[in-house]
């Protein structure tokens, strides 16, 4: 993750064949809106050893990739998940440039 962040203008996040998640590259890893890529940048080390970093460690239910369910494919593992994200969702510009695909990702980051 770390090489990509160096070496891309934009970054698609993807979670099961679906995008969660676009943003150019250093806004993405400084500001993620959408909770799968909150969990996936916790896992990168850090090399400041002064700086402590907390992990987001996911539970629940793995859709299958061969047979998802309607709506976001990370509800089952989120831990803001709603009823609603049973539903479809599109990518929603949260931020200029910023588009996420999460029902809850204005209410999650505040705005």
């Amino acid at each position: 993750m770390l090489a990509v962040r160096h070496i891309s203008d934009d970054v698609c996040v993807m979670y099961l064949g679906q995008i969660v998640e676009k943003s150019p590259a250093e806004e993405l890893f400084e500001q993620p809106l959408h909770p799968y890529t909150k969990a996936l940048l916790s896992a990168i080390p850090s090399t400041d050893i002064h700086r402590e970093k907390k992990r987001i460690l996911l539970q629940g239910e793995i859709v299958s990739p061969i047979d998802p369910k309607p709506g976001c494919r990370f509800a089952g593992r989120c831990g803001y998940a709603k009823e609603k994200c049973s539903e479809p969702q599109q990518l929603e510009e949260v931020l200029p440039g910023h588009p996420v695909s999460c029902w809850r990702a204005k209410e999650i980051n505040g705005y």
